[in-house]
């Protein structure tokens, strides 16, 4: 209900939603609380709704059907499920206001788990602890799943970060714990943890009086009215919050609080960990304390990973969850226009007849592989539009001179829809493609439409969604057809990627050819008909193969490596990093697993960008969460920031670098690594996983 004060509506149509919401709450027997309150509470300050406030049931925000397209003709079946989350965006998470979880409860869950290195083992804490939190309250879940996952909200809500500096962090327990700065940049020098230093400064410190216990739901809201501080004063009162809270930590508590503040839990537990152990908890509990079979719990931790890559909200899907039933997710948590779903990815190919191979026996199609930047484009029933990153976050403002209305093909049927593009730099007198490295030239922030000097080009390859119907189990045949009816392409503003069908050897090596001259990176080869062509939100499937003119007979892609440290440059590179250490992401533990030592590619220019950008971020240690060997250590450390799409010859075994180690007695390297460019289109989470570096090694004709 607090989202109702904070929208950006006209007073009348804002009075007209909270007139509704109140009507809502009588037939409900709920008590009303006041405007005055709703006003009150929409200021920065910790969130705590009453607690007779529940999240709005779903079915409450249920969507008016809509007119729509002339169905495509068609012989397939296939399952139509409404969806009833239409107004789901403008749902937060919030903790209850009286909050039934002490924190000191989960952190020490936490501390279990960081001294616990076997996965089944840190998934059954995490499970255990959930289904305890289950047996007292629902309310406190979903606060307490995103602590787990150490996150504050859905992805693509802005003001969710918190990431707090050092500098800060190290003021704050100065002042809070009777430590002088000093004494605490020195003791970080040594423990490189400031989570730590406080536990072991809050330990020693005498308190006259016993602090009343921190519950989850104060920290939870707590840390957000920290992340939407802004403007004037907003460093005293994030600084008052966390003295407030610090204060009141006992045993592990300040260690844990202090890493949240700085979005770095680094107990190994993964948020692939926190979906299975919460799909159990909530089985569990729906078979009131009773184990449930393996067989019921694999089947739960799919239904629940479904519903997240369709609605990457943990308050909707737990909600939904609790609601109807895990079992019965998928027929409530559909994809929802305003809502960036999990982009479905491509698996990468080393050749034409590999492609031929693959599709043998089968209906499939050819696109040109855009050298841009993902982009989903989603059209909101009042006409709004945003556009999102394939990590979910809201890029609207970056691209102002976007306005997807002007290429709807018929605006008085079309009400909502869901697109899967590639922004890409477009030259208007030319009319061609240009170089990524030109799109990564435009500012981030802050764009105005008459002062953009790159322009761009959406290419629109999919529709997901229309009018409130999702599309992705149709075949990709009929979405195509949608695609094409709802659209009216515009040269140079937004156009539908370049396809064709074929399936001749010679045919599909021409149109890669074609492809290159035209400024493509290669081409996405995809299945056009039955349930293999349905579009599989966050999955890297075989039904979509990438063919890269660069990388054929090779590895078959680039990587995108995390950068964990550097090497001092010599002779002309003298004052830069010379070289760096990249890291693989392992899904499963939440490490960075290192696999080569990079240098070629670099040109000078670029060592002195990397150098402004990456100093900053050089820290005393490495983190807990890298993997590494003695003789790989570089002279400087990076706090994770930044990947590095790299091209490599191929991998072999290594006794030096540590990336899928668990798998061979040895690390896998990267020979010959070539820097290609920056992806600040990725989050480091994002970095080319240890499983695929395993799928890359031994794809290879001959493993080394």
């Amino acid at each position: 209900m607090l989202q109702i004060a904070r929208l950006g509506m006209s007073s009348a149509k804002k009075q007209a939603t909270l007139a509704k919401f109140f009507s809502s709450k009588k037939r409900n027997g709920d008590d009303l609380p006041k405007v005055d309150d709703i006003a009150k509470k929409s200021q920065l300050a910790p969130v705590q709704p009453s607690g007779n406030d529940p999240v709005p049931e779903l079915s409450q925000l249920k969507g008016d059907s809509k007119g729509s397209i002339p169905m495509p003709s068609t012989a397939s079946d296939h399952t139509v499920v409404k969806n009833d989350i239409k107004d789901a965006p403008k749902i937060v998470p919030m903790a209850p206001k009286d909050s039934k979880i002490l924190y000191s409860t989960m952190c020490n869950v936490f501390n279990e788990i960081e001294n616990t290195s076997s996965r089944l083992q840190i998934v059954k804490l995490c499970s255990d602890f959930l289904y305890s939190v289950l047996s007292k309250t629902q309310d406190d879940l979903v606060p307490i799943t995103y602590l787990l996952i150490n996150k504050l909200g859905p992805d693509y809500q802005p003001g969710m970060e918190l990431g707090l500096g050092e500098g800060l962090l190290m003021k704050t327990i100065s002042e809070s714990c009777g430590k002088s700065l000093a004494q605490v940049k020195a003791r970080y020098r040594e423990l490189g943890d400031l989570g730590r230093i406080a536990q072991e400064a809050r330990a020693v410190q005498p308190t006259m009086f016993k602090p009343k216990p921190l519950s989850t739901g104060e920290v939870f809201s707590n840390l957000q009215a920290i992340a939407k501080s802004q403007g004037k004063d907003s460093q005293l009162r994030k600084v008052q919050l966390i003295k407030k809270m610090l204060t009141a930590c006992e045993g592990v508590e300040a260690k844990f609080l202090i890493r949240s503040l700085e979005s770095k839990l680094r107990i190994g537990l993964a948020e692939k960990s926190v979906l299975i152990a919460l799909s159990k908890a909530i089985l569990t509990k729906e078979h009131n304390g009773n184990e449930p079979s393996s067989e019921l719990v694999d089947e739960a931790e799919q239904k629940i990973r479904d519903a997240f890559c369709q609605v990457p909200n943990y308050e909707i899907v737990i909600r939904t969850a609790l609601k109807h039933g895990i079992m019965n997710l998928d027929k409530h948590c559909v994809l929802t226009p305003g809502i960036p779903l999990k982009p479905m990815l491509a698996k990468p190919s080393k050749s034409v007849s590999e492609v031929l191979d693959r599709f043998q026996g089968q209906r499939f199609t050819c696109e040109y592989k855009y050298d841009g930047e993902r982009a989903q484009v989603h059209l909101l029933p009042d006409g709004t539009m945003h556009i999102y990153s394939r990590n979910g976050e809201n890029m609207t403002e970056r691209y102002p001179e976007i306005r997807i209305d002007d290429f709807i093909a018929d605006k008085d049927k079309t009400h909502t829809l869901i697109l899967d593009c590639e922004a890409v730099a477009w030259d208007k007198e030319k009319q061609t493609i240009l170089p990524f490295q030109v799109l990564s030239t435009r500012k981030r922030k802050g764009v105005v439409a008459e002062d953009v000097k790159v322009r761009v080009c959406l290419f629109a390859f999919d529709i997901l969604c229309y009018n409130d119907e999702p599309l992705i189990n149709r075949s990709f045949a009929e979405r195509r057809e949608y695609l094409h009816r709802a659209l009216r392409p515009v040269a140079g503003e937004l156009q539908f990627a370049s396809e064709m069908t074929t399936v001749s050897l010679d045919a599909m090596q021409q149109y890669l050819d074609q492809s290159v001259k035209d400024s493509c990176e290669g081409l996405m080869v995809k299945s056009l008909d039955g349930e293999e062509s349905q579009y599989e939100p966050s999955k890297r499937s075989r039904n979509w193969l990438k063919l890269k003119k660069d990388y054929l007979q090779g590895v078959g892609d680039s990587l995108d490596l995390c950068v964990l440290g550097a090497y001092y440059g010599r002779g002309k590179r003298t004052g830069t990093y010379g070289g760096f250490l990249l890291g693989c992401y392992n899904q499963d533990s939440g490490e960075y697993e290192t696999c080569c030592k990079i240098g070629t590619g670099f040109s000078d220019e670029m060592l002195q960008k990397l150098h402004e950008q990456l100093s900053p971020t050089e820290i005393k240690e490495p983190k807990a969460f890298f993997v590494f060997s003695e003789s790989a250590q570089p002279d400087v450390w990076f706090e994770p920031s930044m990947l590095f799409e790299v091209l490599t010859a191929d991998l072999s075994l290594s006794p030096v670098y540590k990336a899928g180690s668990s798998s061979y007695d040895k690390g896998i390297s990267l020979r010959f690594p070539r820097f290609i460019r920056i992806r600040d289109d990725k989050s480091v989470e994002d970095a080319t996983s240890s499983e695929q570096v395993i799928e890359f090694y031994e794809s290879q004709a001959h493993m080394q």
